[in-house]
């Protein structure tokens, strides 16, 4: 009687351990809020930046991979003006699309700051992905600053590293 306790006990332990990870970012619905037309905004310039990031980096060797949480950090460096995001795109390491974050034009009012999350579940951008986003600003308006922070922690330890864009049109 014991042991038929104690398997129904080590049953559910292990079915309570197995929950279904999900892969999650910044809420799509957030995403539709900042949704903006412009369309009727004029004298704007675009600009276009590319922003590295790293859902892994190698450990002892080229065969073994440390993954990591990354979060993109998009800011509007103006104190006066709101400034529009045309486009985030994921890329992996291949330089093949993993994703796109909104589908239309987004803003960030003055000095405010949005994030996308990549997990460190997911892995999909491997050790050389990357962001390419496109913005539009008023003119005389300072550019926007993205930036890329990874980290991860495994028992005592922590890892953590930043990158930043790079305008590249």
């Amino acid at each position: 009687m014991k042991i038929k306790y104690l398997n129904i006990v080590l049953i559910l332990l292990f079915f309570s351990c197995n929950e279904k990870k999900e892969i999650s970012s910044i809420n799509p619905e957030n995403w539709s809020k900042r949704a903006i037309n412009l369309s009727t905004k004029d004298s704007l310039e675009f600009g276009k930046s590319y922003l590295s990031v790293y859902s892994q980096i190698y450990s002892n060797t080229e065969h073994r991979t440390h993954n990591l949480t990354a979060m993109v950090s998009m800011r509007n460096t103006s104190e006066l003006d709101s400034i529009y995001l045309l486009k985030a795109e994921y890329y992996d390491t291949h330089g093949k699309s993993v994703r796109k974050y909104f589908d239309s034009p987004i803003f960030l009012a003055p000095m405010e700051t949005t994030e996308i999350i990549i997990d460190e579940i997911d892995i999909s951008g491997g050790t050389g992905s990357n962001f390419i986003i496109e913005w539009e600003i008023p003119k005389n308006c300072p550019e926007p600053i993205f930036e890329g922070i990874m980290t991860s922690t495994m028992g005592q330890q922590g890892l953590s590293f930043t990158t930043q864009a790079k305008r590249i049109e």
